[in-house]
Order: structure tokens, then sequence, then C-alpha cells
């Protein structure tokens, strides 16, 4: 029976060249869907007011599976884009997970632990079912980590309501250097991922006339026009 079987095997592999079949085509990445912004997951964006995962700064997406958070995370940088899970609004002893972009144009999923104001890599990395693609100059990325984890100061639990960090900024020979910005945006109060919201942070270019001097400013302008001049 070993013998006939073999011989069976041959001829199918001489009929076609191939004795067994292929492995499936792996499927592209898919796009962040802003569609559900609010609704089925929580949003963050950082950039012009009405920008996407395609032309924000920066963006964050996040929404439970069963025991795990999803992350997406999008960047305008061909090097890294990261979020960290922090206690305060001050980079220091933070969970970090960073979407990396090596020389060989892959993008990795890889974890940090903030020491001061630098990023330590770990080599216990939480994500699972990673994915990422660097396309138009954008460093984009979708995995999953836990909820729960054990005890350790270098990984939090996500039950828990953390302030949460973005930066993103340039990798040399698939390491991360410093942000590209001075002041990276974060949270302003901290997220639950119970809870689920749509929140725009305007990027610095789009701050002018929000900061309470300008708006101090245009009051007095309108009233000095309004009042006429002497």
């Amino acid at each position: 029976f070993l013998v006939l079987a073999f011989y069976l095997v041959m001829i199918y592999s001489d009929y076609t060249g191939y004795p067994f079949p292929t492995a499936p085509p792996v499927d592209p990445f898919a796009k962040i869907r802003v569609d559900d912004c609010g609704k089925t997951k929580g949003c963050f964006r950082y950039g012009k007011p009405g920008c996407n995962a395609e032309t924000c700064d920066y963006f964050l997406s996040y929404r439970r599976i069963g025991a795990d958070v999803e992350f997406e995370l999008s960047a305008d940088t061909d090097g890294w884009v990261a979020v960290g899970f922090s206690s305060d609004k001050k980079m220091g002893g933070d969970d970090v997970m960073a979407c990396v972009h090596d020389d060989n144009g892959r993008v990795r999923i890889q974890h940090f632990y903030n020491v001061g104001q630098w990023a330590k890599e770990i080599q216990r990395n939480p994500a699972r079912d990673e994915e990422g693609v660097f396309e138009n100059n954008r460093v984009t990325c979708r995995f999953k980590r836990p909820v729960y984890v054990p005890r350790e100061e270098t990984i939090v639990d996500l039950h828990l309501s953390w302030y949460y960090l973005f930066a993103w900024g340039p990798a040399i020979q698939g390491s991360i250097t410093r942000h590209d910005i001075d002041s990276p945006p974060v949270s302003e109060r901290v997220v639950s991922i119970y809870k689920y919201e749509d929140i725009f942070m305007p990027s610095a270019a789009y701050q002018t006339f929000s900061s309470p001097f300008c708006l101090l400013l245009i009051v007095a302008l309108t009233f000095y026009l309004l009042m006429g001049t002497p």
C-alpha cells in the first residue's frame, strides 16, 4: 500500500509539477475605517481638521475584541509610529508599542519601555496578529494585545485607564530615533478601552486661533471696530 501511494504521488507530481496545493496568497493590508470611530472603536486624530487615517499627521484607534484590544496606528513618517500608556502626561516609565519601518521595507511591531527620555526595547512583546505596511510615505499598522496581563512593570493592564502618548519619527536601519516634534500630543484625560470616542486634536499649524491670547486679541479688535475710533 505504501509503495502504491508513493507511486501515485510521483505520478501526480510529474503531471502537475506540484505534488501539493500551493499556499494561498497573503491578504493585502485592509485600510483603516474611520466611519467606525466613536461607534465601534475609539479614535484619536491629530492634524488638519477633518483628516482621516490616511491624511492625519497621526492617527490611532482601539477596540475590544474578546480578551484583546486591537490597535491601529498610522502617521506621516517613513520611520516609526507609536502609542505609550502612561500614568501621567510625561514621558518616563511608560509602556510603549511601536510600529517600525525597517530597511527591508517591512513594518515590525516592537515593545518598548520609556526610561527617562529614551526608549528601551523589551524582548517580551505582548503584540499578536501583527500586520503593517509602508505606503505613500506613511507607516500604518494593526495589532492586538491582551487586556489583562500578569503584573509587570513594563506591560500595563489595559482594563485600567491611562493617558495615551502619541509619537512618531524617523528610523535609522530599523531603529527608532527622536520623535518628529518636541512636544508630541497627549490625550487630555485618561483613556478607557470601554469607552469609544472620536477625538480630534489640531496640530500646531491649526492651533493659532485657539490659544487664549489670540482669542483675547480677537475680542479686543472686535470691540475696537464696533466702538469706532474717536
